[in-house]
């Protein structure tokens, strides 16, 4: 490092707060700062900013009736369909422009464009197929798809002909399949024969036809041919599945009207995890769920027509369904779809992409953030990043030192970093900076954004002092929230509304949204996002969040990445375990295990210092990239390993186990 860079580095890590730059603000999509107050003091009608950026078939009569709390209904009577939002309204001024640009693996040739006129005529082919096999208005169709254009061509065909959609993400086990397609009585699924992983042909199919020996219901299945000659696996479809290309070449030409959809119709259900082990199907509707996921793209991801929008997420999550598919194609830009991984073939591949594509934005996730930190920043030096004008971080929290690490290296410096809290049943964001007026702060998500009301509180539901830790509430409710759990309105209220709100009451003011995150705000009202409230080790009757522990790790100059749990212990009840990923070039020393003990003892105090730091390469994930934090607590306990089967890398965990064990 020249001293230059150790000089920019040193600034860097002392700095606290930055301005979004100029150049970015004359720009910007939103950088009137009265925002904030105006929303506030034109609640719920200042929604109509967002439901304006959609062309109705016929006007709402209400932005809100809240007469029925916590069962909110948006923009009422108002009609729409959100394929005809995201393809037909554009194609006079977009048709002969980038609607999706596909990067597949593992073969250069594989990439493939769809203009607004190209993506609008197969999604009326797949729409005029589904309804040839009986889908019909409000049938719920299953995917079962990874990151291929098929996917978007599918969300959007359902969308058309008034059939809710439900995503199941690829990397899922059979199981889930089917536990998801029973709980939905879906009786239709669209999957693939298989896809390419690290340049390896998958076979999808098979797990699939698992799924489907566990599904209590007929069913019908179509499957796109994904694999090229030769990687295939030799599938014989059965009588009730059908051939993609062949559906899709019958319907050759064809045009289906959209559907005219009531604002509060189901658009999508998504199915994500809960603390019963059962999965929660959450309902997101049409009106008030696309107006949510458009106006944040506008105002948050600063997202014109002309851009080249990169997103890395997979639209299995309900990141991909906000911000790679509805938001973005609402607002009729070009937007990215990824296939790969960002270490395939090599460890810059990503940043290959966006020199290749010129983006304009890249939007993804910390845990990606912390692995190219990691590689080091010669994987990025390699190429122009120039094209990027924003950055964002989705998922979850990520620490200042990898802020700054994807600010300085991947944004040069010019471009504004929005640290986005939400989650699957926000619809789309909830907490964050808007980039074109507010100051960033490394760590912090930011603000509220303008007409959403969060408050941090304490188990009594009073507000917490600045620097306090507490719990993370909002209070009014949104245009993008989830209407209910399909088919399960009180398991709706026990999990979201029960703890901190009056549930005798008719007052919406009596109505409190819980999301089980912790959080703390500072005086400036900048929220900082602290993890799951179950996300808690409990040190002699001192409650810590395992996020906060693991900030101050990775702020320890050479670390990468941490992981904390708890462990049994039989004087503090439970102790604090670390495992750690260090930077290339750093060695896993007592040296910097005693660094590492220090900096949680100076950054929390000497109750939060790690019982015991594992040094380890990886952390067990699963193919979703979400750390399997059972396994290391499992680990801590010295208990018998649970199922691996999930992970996307089951061998390290005895690796860790053994390292465990003998440190």
């Amino acid at each position: 490092m020249s001293d230059g860079d150790a000089e920019l580095e040193a600034r860097l890590a002392e700095q606290e707060a930055f301005e979004p730059p100029e150049e970015f603000v004359a720009q910007a999509n939103v950088t009137d700062e009265g925002i904030y107050e105006e929303f506030a003091e034109n609640w719920p009608d200042c929604w109509e900013q967002a439901a304006g950026m959609l062309d109705w078939f016929e006007d709402y009569d209400q932005v809100l009736d809240d007469s029925n709390p916590p069962f909110y209904k948006w923009f009422t009577d108002g009609k729409l369909n959100a394929s005809y939002e995201c393809l037909d309204r554009h194609l006079d001024e977009r048709g002969d422009e980038a609607a999706i640009e596909w990067v597949g693996e593992p073969v250069e040739e594989d990439n493939r464009t769809f203009t607004y006129d190209e993506l609008h005529r197969e999604v009326n082919e797949f729409a005029a197929a589904l309804r040839e096999m009986g889908v019909g208005e409000d049938d719920i169709v299953t995917m079962y798809m990874p990151m291929v254009p098929e996917l978007t061509i599918a969300l959007l065909a359902c969308a058309r002909i008034g059939a809710p959609h439900s995503v199941v993400f690829a990397g899922f086990s059979a199981d889930a399949l089917a536990t998801r397609m029973n709980a939905a009585d879906s009786e239709y699924l669209l999957t693939c024969d298989g896809y390419y992983r690290r340049g390896d042909p998958l076979d999808h199919l098979s797990k699939a036809n698992t799924g489907l020996e566990g599904v209590d219901h007929d069913t019908q299945t179509v499957v796109v041919e994904r694999l090229m000659d030769g990687d295939g696996f030799d599938h014989d479809l059965a009588d009730d599945q059908h051939s993609y290309s062949e559906v899709v070449a019958a319907q050759a030409g064809a045009e289906v009207d959209p559907v005219e959809r009531d604002a509060e119709d189901m658009l999508f259900m998504m199915y994500t995890s809960g603390t019963t082990g059962k999965p929660k199907g959450v309902k997101h509707t049409t009106g008030g769920y696309l107006s949510w996921a458009a106006w944040t793209s506008h105002a948050v991801l600063d997202i014109k027509p002309e851009d080249t929008y990169f997103c890395s997420a997979d639209i299995g999550w309900i990141t991909g369904h906000s911000y790679i598919v509805y938001g973005p194609l609402a607002l009729g830009t070009t937007s990215m779809m990824y296939e790969g991984t960002p270490d395939y073939p090599d460890r810059d591949r990503l940043w290959e992409i966006v020199e290749e594509y010129e983006a304009t934005q890249l939007y993804t996730a910390p845990t990606a953030i912390r692995a190219f930190m990691k590689w080091g920043a010669e994987y990025p030096d390699r190429h122009d990043l120039s094209s990027l004008r924003l950055l964002g971080t989705v998922g979850e929290p990520i620490n200042p030192r990898a802020w700054k690490w994807y600010y300085k290296h991947i944004g040069d410096e010019s471009c504004p970093v929005v640290d986005t809290w939400w989650q699957t049943e926000t619809g789309g964001m909830m907490v964050t900076t808007l980039p074109g007026i507010k100051t960033m702060k490394p760590g912090s998500a930011g603000p509220p954004l303008p007409g959403v009301d969060v408050q941090i509180v304490d188990t009594m539901g009073e507000e917490v002092e600045a620097g306090r830790a507490g719990y993370l509430t909002v209070n009014k409710p949104w245009p993008g929230m989830l209407r209910t759990l399909y088919k399960n309105d009180e398991r709706f209220i026990n999990e979201y509304w029960a703890e901190y709100s009056d549930t005798d009451s008719d007052d919406p003011a009596d109505w409190v949204y819980f999301p089980e995150d912790g959080a703390k705000i500072d005086d400036d009202g900048y929220i900082t996002v602290l993890g799951r409230v179950d996300d808690v080790i409990n040190v002699s009757g001192h409650r810590l969040g395992t996020m906060e522990i693991e900030s101050a790790i990775v702020g320890v100059e050479g670390v990468a990445e941490a992981a904390v749990v708890g462990g049994d212990h039989e004087i503090k009840g439970e102790a604090v375990y670390a495992y750690v990923i260090l930077e290339e070039g750093q060695e896993p020393t007592e040296e910097m295990r005693g660094k590492i003990v220090q900096g949680v003892d100076d950054a929390i105090g000497p109750i939060a210092k790690p019982e015991q730091v594992v040094f380890t390469e990886e952390l067990p994930k699963t193919r979703s990239g979400k750390i399997m934090r059972r396994l290391l607590e499992q680990i801590a306990n010295g208990e018998e390993l649970g199922d691996t089967t999930t992970l996307r890398n089951p061998e390290i965990v005895a690796e860790i186990q053994e390292r465990a064990q003998s440190d």
